[in-house]
């Protein structure tokens, strides 16, 4: 196991898991510490948890892995290599890679899908779930099923699997994945929550997105649950992703 950074300085390491998958992971904390590991969402990395590991470093010890297909995490090749059983195999040699059990899985957004599935195949390995804009699969099924709001707000998932999603993604300094954030208010300081999203963040953004999308992409049809025999979601105006 490798030594954690200490305090609330951030750290990163490789850990190589026994299957051929490398994760780059950010860890802060104290060695001894309860464990806490964290799993970013779409269009992020494992940095978007800097901030909260720095808060938790003094009586936590965090990690935060780049999740399969988020450079410089490996990115194997093809849709199949991120089904969800791969993912959860990721998750459950990573926290092997650390020591064991963790007394907390934080999770947010895809990483919250991931989360639940590791959760429900592993339960005695985590002490604690904690899932942020991600609900169960089996609520999200119903309501993407029967709920013409969620259908609407889900329509973007639509987008992320078609053929040409990462060239028009990449378009005018990756315009439509800026609106994943800016939709929220990121960028307003008027709007509740809102104004973290900075000239320098959005840099270290860039930075990610300039490696690739096509790992992260391939996450999408994995933690979206499947609607077989359901009418597909029409991508709309709400989306923000489709118009030029």
């Amino acid at each position: 196991m490798d030594a954690p950074g200490r305090g609330g300085v951030i750290d990163t390491f490789d850990a190589r898991l026994p299957h051929g998958i490398t994760l780059a992971c950010r860890r802060a904390g104290a060695v001894g510490a309860p464990r806490a590991l964290l799993l970013h969402g779409f269009p992020e990395a494992a940095f978007a948890w800097d901030g909260v590991m720095q808060r938790l470093a003094p009586r936590a010890h965090c990690v935060a892995p780049n999740l399969r297909g988020y450079a410089p995490s490996s990115a194997p090749p093809g849709v199949d290599a991120y089904r969800a059983k791969h993912l959860v195999a990721d998750v459950a040699a990573l926290i092997d890679h650390l020591g064991g059990r963790v007394d907390v899985l934080v999770a947010h957004d895809w990483g919250g899908a991931v989360a639940w599935a590791f959760a429900a195949q592993h339960p005695q390995r985590v002490r604690q779930l904690l899932i942020v804009n991600a609900p169960h699969p089996a609520t999200f099924l119903r309501e993407l099923r029967d709920n013409p709001a969620q259908q609407r707000a889900s329509a973007y998932m639509n987008f992320l699997v078609r053929p040409d999603a990462e060239a028009l993604l990449v378009e005018n300094d990756f315009a439509r994945l800026w609106r994943f954030f800016t939709s929220m208010g990121a960028d307003d300081a008027s709007h509740p929550g809102g104004g973290w999203l900075t000239a320098d963040l959005r840099e270290r953004y860039r930075e990610v997105w300039r490696r690739g999308l096509t790992g992260p992409l391939n996450l999408n049809p994995a933690v979206t649950p499947s609607l077989a025999g359901q009418p597909r979601v029409v991508v709309g105006r709400r989306s923000g992703l489709c118009g030029r």
